[in-house]
């Protein structure tokens, strides 16, 4: 009996030596991942599976972070599946980021229950490919539209070519809630359209907002193609205005665009999130009144969502945006040169500023 209960006693105390090996194995193992690329915050669940990562952060190795600053690049990656261009555009755009950076990114990405798999994986590619470490944190769009819905009620009937659709309808106005959507303590922000290159350091684009003026929320690149000068036909038909016109140096009036006012492009945002959160002017004008009233005094009716806004408040109140040289969303599509407007088209195309970002826009090849 004594010899089975010593036996009894050494089996127990093997399994226990075992589980002790294998609970350090484990740790050690994670360690080693968490240091090397991968950690794991909140994981969501949906129906037993992962729904989607709230928060998935890659160490960047070698640095104090205390000491680093946070570049927040915001993306949008909805409506993705395993074949879609976007996938493509994405992974490229990544890749492109992390190659021209001298500065430690901060990938902002909104995602879907379909799609976040497939940015998951491709992050994973990019980082085993390039042996760079990225950081990055999902944000389910689901929850991002609830925040921005009144925004995209208000909006959608005035600046959607099909309004109706709730999910469509919030995602083309992401840019102008992101306030509410980014972490309260996340004060600058950049956000990017996906068929995007850079050919310089994403750098100088966030260096823009130590220019922007005391009063300005948000900056972006004009408009290159004569989109506004059409929408707006029927207010430029019964008024003289430059709002439409291409720049240029011979238009004299006395208004606050004495040189012409092209309109914005939305393919590269700055936002001041801290600033915007703290305007009141900006709620002011996102009201339905406001809007309705903006829309009807230019006879408006858009179909770029945030865009067309844009476009309105930086004629409107020209002092809430930074206007970025043409350089910095360098757009590429000629769609309108070869509908009606092909006599005036490479006044708006034209830009002299050095090349910081080229905008594949209206699926634009993106020359090499």
């Amino acid at each position: 009996m004594n010899n089975f209960i010593s036996f009894r006693l050494k089996i127990i105390v093997l399994v226990v030596h075992l589980c002790i090996a294998f609970g350090v194995f484990l740790l050690l193992s994670y360690t080693f991942l968490t240091q090397r690329d991968i950690s794991h915050q909140n994981i969501g669940k949906y129906d037993g599976i992962l729904k989607y990562l709230p928060s998935m952060k890659f160490i960047l190795p070698n640095r104090n972070d205390s000491k680093i600053r946070e570049y927040n690049v915001w993306l949008i990656f909805t409506k993705v599946r395993i074949d879609s261009p976007l996938k493509h555009k994405f992974h490229n755009l990544i890749v492109n980021l992390l190659n021209v950076s001298s500065v430690p990114l901060k990938f902002n990405v909104i995602v879907d229950d379909v799609s976040w798999k497939i940015a998951f994986m491709e992050f994973g590619k990019i980082s085993n490919n390039t042996m760079q470490s990225v950081s990055y944190i999902f944000y389910n769009f689901t929850e991002v539209a609830s925040k921005i819905h009144d925004i995209a009620t208000v909006l959608t009937p005035h600046f959607s070519s099909r309004p109706g659709t709730y999910y469509s309808d919030a995602l083309f106005y992401v840019s102008l809630g992101l306030h509410r959507i980014a972490p309260p303590d996340q004060d600058l922000a950049v956000l990017l359209d996906c068929d995007l290159y850079f050919k310089d350091d994403i750098a100088i684009l966030f260096k823009e907002f130590a220019r922007f003026k005391s009063t300005a929320l948000f900056g972006l690149a004009p408009e290159l193609t004569p989109v506004y000068h059409h929408v707006l036909h029927i207010y430029r038909s019964k008024h003289t205005s430059t709002f439409g016109d291409y720049y240029h140096l011979k238009n004299i009036s006395k208004t606050v665009h004495p040189r012409g006012f092209q309109g914005y492009n939305s393919g590269v945002v700055l936002l001041n999130l801290r600033k915007i959160r703290q305007s009141k002017t900006y709620s002011k004008i996102l009201s339905k009144s406001s809007v309705d009233s903006l829309t009807e005094k230019y006879n408006f009716r858009g179909h770029l969502g945030d865009q067309d806004f844009y476009t309105l408040m930086g004629y409107e109140y020209p002092d809430l945006i930074q206007t970025l040289n043409c350089g910095f969303n360098r757009q590429l599509c000629t769609w309108w040169k070869d509908h009606g407007y092909k006599d005036v088209f490479n006044n708006y195309f034209k830009c002299k500023h050095k090349i910081i970002v080229l905008h594949g826009n209206c699926n634009t090849p993106i020359p090499k």
